[in-house]
């Protein structure tokens, strides 16, 4: 986590902003339609919404590094989490229901994380660097811990029999929205207090120089953080007719929905991974990323599921055969590139050729 000195100006004229597009979407006459003027919204909207989501982050990085760990960590994370179930959501019990939006954006959220960052991350930093190093002990927690959340979440599903198909019955549901919430919490406190130099290269602290917030500015980030997530939340449905009326337009499948919501809430952390290993701190991109991709299953499945089992809605968690080859081949290939502790360009080259075949595949399934 970073913290800033000075608050940017996007960090405040983006979440005002958001406030100030949504409220001019209740006059009549002002929203996303099919023409000129909504596809301009659109893209106002698309902007904003980028915008309001770095800033919600930003803020909470800002009271994250004030109020130390873990509870800094689990703010931060919760934060992401809330944007991304609101967007979830909306989308799933909108006008037209995609009962398969959580698994697609958690899936492509670990196909992007895994493949798409961590590649990208370990080709710069090797074409700078030639090799980069980091903690094998930290990789394999992250990893031993992603592989038993994607595969309960992802693959068991179809499996089951109390409910034929790629479904969990109610109190499979609960079970395994428990079990991921624990498992999740254990990593937690392994991440941030038992063993936290199992994350840290070179046996530094962790320290990023940064003093901490002040009084003022807590609660300056603090209002700013609300009204950041307020604004996702209420702009949540308008964004859900843009991607929807894209996907038409494109002819995407209803993957492709998936794919944007989790480029949506994983852009922030996949800059500041990208700029850690251009400054040769690959370990601090790798927690970045795969830190991201078990806080999006170990969390949000359990929020959609509650949402969900409430609204009396159906939650499709299972993976397609083919997904889920493309899965067991992510993991295994990740085993590999994080298991002697140092990383150069063919293993960064060999994670975003699968993510290229992985977004192939949703345009041309």
């Amino acid at each position: 986590m970073s913290s800033h000195s000075h608050m940017p100006r996007s960090a405040w004229v983006f979440p005002a902003l958001a406030v100030l597009l949504f409220l001019a979407s209740l006059i009549p006459g002002i929203g996303f339609t099919r023409s000129a003027g909504g596809l301009a919204f659109a893209a106002v909207l698309l902007v904003v919404l980028f915008g309001t989501v770095f800033a919600a982050v930003h803020h909470a990085e800002v009271i994250a590094q004030r109020i130390g760990e873990p509870f800094g960590t689990l703010l931060l994370t919760l934060a992401v989490t809330i944007i991304e179930v609101a967007l979830i959501a909306t989308i799933m019990l909108g006008d037209k229901a995609v009962p398969t939006l959580a698994r697609d954006t958690v899936f492509a959220v670990v196909m992007i994380v895994c493949n798409g960052l961590v590649g990208l991350c370990i080709l710069v930093g090797g074409l700078r660097y030639r090799e980069q190093d980091f903690q094998v002990t930290g990789v394999n927690v992250y990893l031993s811990v992603l592989i038993v959340l994607a595969t309960i979440t992802l693959v068991l599903p179809n499996y089951t029999q109390t409910n034929p198909g790629p479904v969990y019955s109610s109190s499979q549901l609960i079970f395994v929205s428990v079990v991921t919430i624990v498992l999740y919490a254990v990593f937690l406190y392994t991440q941030t207090i038992r063993h936290r130099d199992y994350f840290i290269a070179g046996g530094e602290d962790g320290d990023d120089g940064h003093a901490p917030a002040s009084g003022s500015e807590l609660l300056l980030s603090s209002v700013l953080l609300l009204v950041s997530l307020l604004a996702v939340v209420l702009l949540a449905k308008k964004f859900s007719l843009v991607i929807d009326a894209g996907a038409a337009a494109i002819g995407a499948p209803p993957a492709f929905a998936g794919i944007v919501v989790a480029l949506l809430i994983l852009l922030p952390e996949s800059v500041a991974a990208l700029s850690a290993a251009r400054r040769n701190d690959l370990q601090k991109s790798i927690n970045l990323a795969l830190g991201s991709s078990i806080a999006t299953i170990g969390l949000t499945v359990p929020a959609v599921a509650v949402a969900t089992y409430i609204l009396d809605k159906t939650l499709v968690l299972g993976l397609s055969a083919r997904d889920t080859a493309l899965l067991v081949m992510t993991l295994l290939l990740s085993l590999l590139t994080f298991g002697t502790g140092r990383t150069n360009i063919l293993f960064g080259l060999v994670h975003m050729l699968v993510f290229a075949v992985f977004i192939f595949m949703v345009l041309v399934p």
